[in-house]
């Protein structure tokens, strides 16, 4: 059974890993907002992340007036695989990690390599 939870208290705990991953991760994101929403725009509950952007080392022209990169966290697909409040932290925890490393270039071949896809 998939834990249930309000969209207010499943944001809270989004805010609250975010202020737990390290200064360096973060400090660097120029550009980027975090965003929640229920599910992937196909409607399944396969993806737990996006990172809708371009990656720094993919940027060639970008500055003044360039939309925002995205990461966005999708609730129903996280809180379908969870059984608790620890473990949904945990995914959430690793789903920002995930997206915020493809911001930096990092790809899921190398995402697998270090743990964290």
């Amino acid at each position: 059974m998939a834990l249930e939870m309000s969209p207010e208290d499943f944001e809270r705990l989004v805010v609250d890993e975010l202020d737990e991953l390290p200064d360096d991760m973060i400090d660097g994101l120029d550009n980027v907002v975090f965003v929640v929403e229920d599910r992937p725009e196909d409607g399944s509950l396969d993806l737990l992340g996006l990172y809708d952007g371009v990656a720094l080392t993919e940027r060639d022209r970008y500055g003044f007036g360039e939309m925002p990169d995205r990461v966005i966290l999708y609730r129903e697909s996280l809180l379908a695989i969870c059984a608790d409040e620890d473990e949904l932290r945990d995914e959430i925890h690793i789903t920002l990690v995930h997206e915020i490393a493809h911001f930096y270039g990092i790809d899921d071949d190398r995402l697998h390599e270090l743990g964290w896809a």
